[in-house]
């Protein structure tokens, strides 16, 4: 399987707000080392450089004020004297919340993020950036014959939706590459998350349309970030009706329950008529992930890939989530593995 890889996502890395504490992110620029590593170790296939891409990709699944935020929010972060990652003081919840950009930066860091988990640094831009290319580039070559590929995005992106950043996401790849595939020709997209967490930002930006099904398997909200969606009512609205499907699951869910959700998403996928389907990847199902808590066990991985595969379609597997654990590598490419065969 051809892999597509970016060396800029070492451009950024950052700090996070988590348990009352600001530290180093969980989302280290070692993750994505750690699984070229096992793609080569495994031989896997051809590794290819991204290829760059124009802005307008990106605001295909976003809007340009969000992509201009991105683009000038370190300089403007910068300009006030502060060097030290950039994260959000105020959120517009509630009774605060309008459709006003603000014009000071402080208040752009809240009004476009979910959490403080997302920071921004002097390299996050061309980090983010490179790592949507990554994901057109892999959709590129399926739409030019190949029939897969991996693109090894960092940083990762179903959190980011149309209009904020969060859970170490700002930009969509996923949504990024479907309507990619979508202005190409392709009429009908389908969206598997297998990551732990909820791909709230992916469902955000498909929610009312009826040409991308979109399904994700991952904990239950009631107990799991990003907690305030992925609840198995949340179904689409308007001319969207029907076109999400929400798995969410228990702690400590083994692969003997979590395949019942993965068969029943499949099932859906295939009644969608998809020409083109698109994988979230994230391996933090895996049972010592550090901030899951599911039970899968690496052999799983390859079970995963093998029923995927049985659908016979086009498939873009993009990089999510999966955090420092030796095994992150091997989670990812024994999913690809279990895809092509090689059990």
């Amino acid at each position: 399987m051809l892999t597509i890889y970016s060396s800029k996502h070492h451009l950024h890395h950052g700090s996070e707000l988590k348990d009352g504490t600001v530290s180093a992110s969980f989302e280290k620029p070692q993750r994505a080392d750690m699984v070229l590593a096992r793609v080569k170790a495994a031989n896997l296939g051809k590794v290819h450089q991204e290829k760059e891409f124009d802005r307008s990709c990106y605001v295909a699944a976003h809007t340009e004020r969000y992509i201009q935020f991105l683009e000038n929010a370190w300089s403007e972060w910068t300009a006030t004297g502060k060097q030290c990652d950039a994260l959000p003081l105020v959120w517009p919840v509630k009774d605060l919340g309008n459709a006003n950009e603000p014009e000071f930066i402080d208040g752009k860091l809240g009004f476009y993020a979910m959490d403080a988990g997302s920071p921004i640094t002097a390299g996050t831009w061309e980090a983010v950036k490179a790592s949507a290319d990554t994901a057109l580039t892999a959709a590129e070559q399926i739409m030019c014959g190949q029939h897969s590929a991996f693109a090894l995005c960092r940083p990762p992106g179903h959190h980011a939706a149309k209009e904020y950043m969060g859970g170490y996401c700002y930009l969509n790849n996923a949504a990024i590459a479907a309507e990619y595939v979508l202005s190409s020709g392709v009429k009908r997209v389908a969206i598997l998350d297998v990551d732990f967490h909820h791909g709230n930002g992916t469902q955000n930006i498909f929610y009312e349309r009826n040409d991308v099904f979109f399904a994700s398997i991952h904990g239950d909200p009631k107990i799991s970030y990003p907690y305030f969606s992925g609840f198995d009512y949340e179904t689409g609205a308007g001319q969207g009706t029907g076109f999400t499907a929400n798995y969410p699951l228990p702690r400590d869910t083994m692969w003997s329950e979590y395949v019942m959700a993965l068969e029943n998403a499949l099932q859906r996928i295939q009644q969608h008529d998809t020409e083109f389907l698109i994988i979230s990847l994230g391996v933090d199902t895996f049972k010592n992930d550090p901030i899951s808590h599911f039970k899968l066990e690496s052999e799983d991985y390859f079970k995963m890939g093998d029923l995927i595969s049985k659908l016979n379609i086009p498939t873009l597997f993009i990089m999510e989530g999966g955090y420092m654990v030796d095994e992150i590598g091997v989670n990812a490419v024994n999913t690809l593995m279990g895809f092509e065969g090689r059990i």
